[in-house]
């Protein structure tokens, strides 16, 4: 019994590793903030874009965590000091990004089953209510109860392990995951609403607004905003820099195909977050035309439920539906940030996985209460560098995702690219004699190009371009006016 807990887990075949880690990446920024950008980036343009940047920018990325993880077989909080004795400060910020955002990411998931509930009850009408979303996020015990119902789940699900827990919940969630996503994206496509004015819009002609290019208003500093915008949404999108794929790759046997993998994982992300804005901008486009996308809550918890509800009594169908995927993407998501600061807890301290996911689940969801009183016994509005306002939501927001893991990233490169060097991963990639095709590219990337970009990354947020709203509005993707 004591050698088998000594014994690192791992997953059973690269099917189930592939799904574990897509189920990560695949998250709420897949379904509301993919949408919103393609929506405002020309569509079509911003979608090539993403693409380019995913084959080069977060391959590299993606690729240097998972190899980094099944090198050293250690999860982040131990990780780095393998790979040089003097990074381990590298391995420590690695576990405060996830340790930050898991307790938030519980609140938002508790947001979702909410609404879930509430069309599971034929209630979906209800939702539609002036007020309804700020009314609920600001009821004092309401937002705790489902906090709590989401952050069991997670916890369920990483205290049975990586093979029986992780590995087997994610082989059911992720295919049902798609199906449900595909049913609506194709439902969407073909949703027709006239608008009071008499105007009449259907759902592929906000395909077309959504998959065809469009250079109107294209400048040159226009086009660098859409590139930033696709690698910001790339580099969150992928779960990179929040000690995930060091973990999951940890747990990925040596005799898997390293590169075949991140592939399939790029390929799975990608097409989730098409899809999502497949089955999200053709619907609010039909009712609402291009003034309707909006990033955050917004999007998900106002606009949709409206749009819904002007389907009759079949948008309570698809509104159950709808919220179900968006269960399952939070969960796979918030489960995989679980797993990352419990695994480095359990390699750090040589604890049990029950003691760990305990600790860690235990320590967590009082924050999580703490992020829930925000909108109401803890109350404030702070304001951020870009002029933006937010919540103690916002501020974990702020701090992890603009703050610490774009240098969480920078130092990696930095790291694999100049300390320890690029032969460090590559080694690793190429482990059973694999084909490394994108090699030269990897290079570059990591000593290079990743790192600038990733530095830009880094200054984006703390900029306040008057001329752009862009930073100003996607400063806190949570941030919600108590005013309305």
């Amino acid at each position: 019994m004591e050698n088998q807990e000594k014994q690192r887990s791992s997953f059973s075949n690269s099917i189930g590793f592939v799904l574990a880690a897509a189920g990560s990446a695949v998250g709420l920024g897949n379904i509301w903030r993919f949408p919103y950008l393609a929506a405002k980036d020309g569509g079509g343009l911003f979608l090539l874009v993403y693409i380019i940047l995913a084959l080069t920018f977060g391959f590299a990325l993606l690729i240097t965590e998972i190899a980094i993880g099944r090198k050293t077989k250690e999860s982040p909080l131990t990780a780095y000091t393998k790979i040089n004795s003097k990074w381990g400060f590298l391995g420590i910020l690695s576990f405060v990004v996830p340790f930050i955002i898991y307790p938030y990411y519980c609140v938002i998931g508790g947001w979702v089953m909410k609404y879930m509930f509430s069309y599971l009850a034929f209630q979906g009408s209800v939702t539609v209510a002036d007020g309804f979303f700020t009314g609920f996020i600001t009821a004092q015990w309401q937002p705790i109860f489902y906090t709590v119902l989401f952050a069991i789940l997670c916890f369920i699900i990483v205290y049975k392990g990586v093979e029986h827990g992780i590995e087997r919940y994610s082989r059911i969630l992720m295919p049902v995951l798609v199906i449900i996503v595909l049913f609506i994206a194709i439902y969407s496509l073909f949703i027709t609403h006239t608008d009071a004015n008499g105007v009449t819009r259907t759902g592929l002609q906000g395909a077309a607004v959504y998959f065809v290019p469009s250079f109107e208003g294209i400048t040159f500093k226009k086009f660098l905003y859409i590139i930033l915008d696709a690698m910001g949404q790339l580099f969150y999108s992928l779960s990179i820099a929040m000690g995930i794929m060091v973990t999951y790759g940890s747990y990925m046997k040596k005799e898997e195909n390293l590169v075949k993998s991140v592939n399939q994982i790029e390929i799975f992300d990608t097409g989730i977050a098409v899809l999502a804005g497949m089955m999200i901008i053709p619907a609010v486009y039909a009712f609402s035309g291009t003034e309707g996308m909006s990033a955050g809550p917004g999007l998900m918890f106002i606009t949709l439920p409206k749009v819904f509800n002007s389907l009759g009594k079949f948008g309570d169908f698809i509104g159950l539906i709808f919220f179900v995927m968006v269960l399952f993407a939070a969960l796979t998501s918030a489960v995989s940030i679980l797993e990352a600061i419990t695994s480095s807890v359990m390699d750090k301290f040589k604890w049990s996985r029950k003691k760990s996911t305990l600790v860690m689940a235990a320590s967590t969801f009082v924050i999580s209460i703490l992020v829930c009183l925000g909108y109401n016994v803890f109350y404030f509005d702070l304001k951020f560098p870009n002029g933006a306002v937010g919540q103690i939501l916002d501020v974990l927001d702020y701090a992890s995702n603009n703050i610490l893991m774009p240098i969480v990233g920078l130092l990696t490169c930095i790291l694999i690219g100049w300390i320890a060097k690029p032969k460090t991963t590559i080694d690793e990639i190429t482990l059973n004699g694999e084909k490394f095709g994108r090699k030269t590219l990897y290079i570059v990337m990591i000593k290079v190009v990743a790192p600038v970009l990733l530095a830009i990354i880094l200054l984006k947020p703390f900029a306040d371009d008057s001329d752009n709203n862009l930073v100003r509005n996607e400063c806190t993707l949570f941030g919600v006016s108590l005013s309305s």
